[in-house]
């Protein structure tokens, strides 16, 4: 294994095919940390992962898991078997896999530009958010030292089309949750059930260390919406994402404390770098030092 990949990095359980684009019987060629990865899935539906580009020279198997509507692997050593959804389990919900974008930039630029309630007013206006109500309220944040991730607590903003079914413009409650260092899910009120959160995530695949694949999900109480509609609804919110993206310099997330000026609204982002710092994740980033 490349010792240019720092251990943190290799030790993380990545998506690399959604079960969308991997039916029965088909293959799916992808990179993962700079290596070749092949995604199978036999006729019974059995999906297995193996590093290396097809035919004779393919590489040894790797760990694999089929949960949550994507195939993971591994290129290390993960110390559990992949962070809990119990969401998943709950009836009455809508899992929607909406396709993942490609994104030339690092995996930890992703995670904290979904973590980023300052830009709904400015890059999904009239959406998520207006120029009229830009105030980013005070939350909480807190690392959670039992699963050791990062969570972003009592957030909220005005919006005006908070999800797919929504009928008008909402005061919407958030939960954030960093669950991996490449992984994040976003909980947010529900217009189709009082009372109860609807799941958005991201697993953004770093196929190099400023190319990535960003796999998103919805898992909705809504029975209105149509698959087609509620893939639509998501891709063009990431597709606004992606430009800002794709321009913000350097590509790679700074990590040293005084490389970017933060606000107070930053506070879930500061709790992102400084996690990854002491985890010592070089991969994607810019030093800390």
């Amino acid at each position: 294994m490349s010792t240019e990949i720092d251990r943190f990095a290799l030790d993380q359980w990545y998506v690399v095919a959604s079960g969308v684009e991997l039916p029965p019987g088909s293959r799916r060629e992808t990179e993962l940390l700079d290596r070749p990865i092949m995604v199978d899935r036999d006729g019974a539906g059995v999906a297995t992962v193996r590093e290396g580009p097809a035919g004779n020279g393919a590489g040894p198997s790797l760990p694999c898991q089929d949960r949550y509507g994507y195939v993971w692997t591994t290129l290390g050593d993960p110390d559990r078997v992949l962070f809990d959804m119990p969401e998943f389990e709950e009836p009455g919900r809508r899992l929607v896999i909406c396709g993942g974008v490609t994104v030339r930039t690092s995996g930890p630029r992703i995670v904290e530009n979904f973590l980023d309630l300052a830009h709904f007013p400015y890059v999904h206006r009239g959406v998520l958010g207006t120029e009229d109500s830009t105030e980013v309220l005070s939350y909480k944040v807190e690392h959670r030292a039992d699963v050791d991730e990062i969570w972003a607590t009592e957030c909220g903003f005005e919006q005006p089309q908070a999800m797919a079914a929504s009928e008008g413009a909402a005061s919407v409650d958030y939960l954030y949750r960093v669950a991996q260092p490449f992984s994040a899910v976003l909980y947010k009120s529900s217009p189709g059930m009082a009372g109860a959160f609807d799941l958005i995530g991201i697993f953004v695949q770093p196929r190099r260390e400023t190319l990535c694949d960003a796999h998103a999900f919805m898992l909705v109480y809504d029975d209105v919406s149509t698959d087609d509609y509620l893939v639509q609804w998501q891709q063009s919110i990431f597709l606004q994402d992606r430009v800002i993206l794709e321009n913000q310099r350097p590509l790679r997330l700074p990590l040293k404390r005084t490389a970017e000026l933060p606000i107070p609204a930053d506070a879930s982002s500061l709790a992102y770098r400084r996690w990854l710092r002491e985890r010592g994740l070089t991969y994607g980033v810019e030093p800390a030092a």
